[in-house]
């Protein structure tokens, strides 16, 4: 039993960090990037429409989160909020793309 514990500890440290990733990136969604991907701002696609989402997923995960770092069209680099690290606008991403698998 003694050995299985570091096992378990481990176990629950990397679930607990995995949802608390998902919880930041719907946290820096709701912060950086609703006020336009909910109701489609100058084209944005909105949250959860796999058909607008569509053609962007197929580009990649690589070439969207360059895209949301560094603004593409209307959208400012990182949602307009500077502040934000690289990995919380990667987390805000994954959010948004786990909405349209």
């Amino acid at each position: 039993m003694k050995a299985l514990l570091p096992v378990l500890a481990a176990a629950t440290l990397t679930l607990s960090t995995g949802l608390s990733q998902a919880a930041e990136g719907k946290d820096v969604y709701n912060q950086a990037c609703a006020m336009c991907h909910v109701p489609g701002l100058a084209n944005a696609p909105k949250f959860g429409d796999k058909d607008a989402w569509g053609p962007r997923v197929k580009t990649g995960r690589e070439a969207l989160l360059t895209a949301v770092l560094k603004g593409k069209g209307a959208m400012p680099a990182k949602g307009g909020n500077p502040k934000l690290s690289d990995e919380d606008v990667g987390a805000a991403l994954d959010f948004m793309l786990a909405a349209v698998k």
